[in-house]
């Protein structure tokens, strides 16, 4: 059952093909705990790219960090994006639950919807300079602590969307509700558990990857009180763009810990 549960994460969560059928599907829904495991997969994946700024490739910063995004969405899809335009829009609408959940239906890319992307691709790529820099002021130029950052930071961003998932509920049928009603808060435990070996990845500095771990953590309950207020609960593109927004919070309060603290 765990190992089903964790092919439909790698399934759901990524670009692998690992095969998304029906009971790799169910197993992952009612595992929550799943997210955070599969972080660790997808951060060291998406990490690769920092090597390429040290010796002997000494590819300049920004062309890593273009890298950087790259191997995100080559990773993880550009799924969880559509859930951030989706967002952005409903944001800046003047209106109801209603009319805003009317917005997040509409395939249309409005304003805020560009706003909030361009802000979610603008953080990945500033962070990963400063993951650069994090990597060269590491011992021996050798960037392990930029990629710890990074796998510290994808873990945390799971772990709040699978928080919300334990403890959100959906405002209509459809991907939230299909996830949300599997689970319940005291589901939280585990993933909390499973994401928490995550703030020593930094090792030997703990403060880093502990600030990426709790900084994405800490979006979860500001994205559930946003969208409950706003939307009536947590939706499919709430959950997606958790994660992004998660992402970019953990990896920037871990570049700010490692070179300030």
């Amino acid at each position: 059952m765990a190992l089903t549960a964790l092919r439909g994460a790698v399934g759901f969560l990524t670009r692998i093909p690992v095969g998304r059928d029906e009971a790799a599907w169910d197993a992952f829904a009612r595992s929550p705990w799943a997210f955070p495991v599969v972080g660790y997969l997808v951060g060291g994946l998406v990490a690769l790219p920092l090597l390429l700024a040290s010796p002997p490739a000494s590819v300049p910063a920004p062309t890593v960090a273009l890298a950087f995004v790259l191997a995100v969405y080559a990773v993880t899809g550009i799924g969880h994006l559509d859930g951030v335009a989706d967002l952005g829009d409903a944001a800046v609408v003047h209106g109801d639950r209603e009319e805003r959940r009317r917005v997040l239906k509409d395939s249309q890319l409005g304003v805020g919807g560009t706003v909030a992307l361009a802000l979610v691709v603008l953080g990945l790529a500033t962070a990963a300079l400063g993951l650069v820099e994090v990597g060269a002021t590491a011992r021996g130029g050798v960037p392990l602590a930029a990629l710890g950052l990074v796998v510290a930071a994808e873990v945390g961003a799971k772990a709040a969307t699978a928080t919300l998932v334990c403890v959100g509920d959906a405002p209509h049928e459809g991907l939230g509700s299909a996830l949300t009603g599997e689970s319940s808060a005291r589901a939280a435990l585990p993933v909390l558990a499973l994401a928490a070996p995550a703030a020593l990845f930094a090792w030997p500095r703990l403060l880093p990857a502990l600030a990426a771990v709790l900084a994405a953590l800490a979006t979860a309950p500001v994205i559930r009180l946003w969208s409950r207020r706003r939307l009536g609960g947590v939706s499919g593109d709430v959950l997606g763009a958790t994660t992004e927004v998660a992402r970019v919070a953990a990896l920037h309060a871990g570049v700010i810990a490692w070179t300030r603290f």
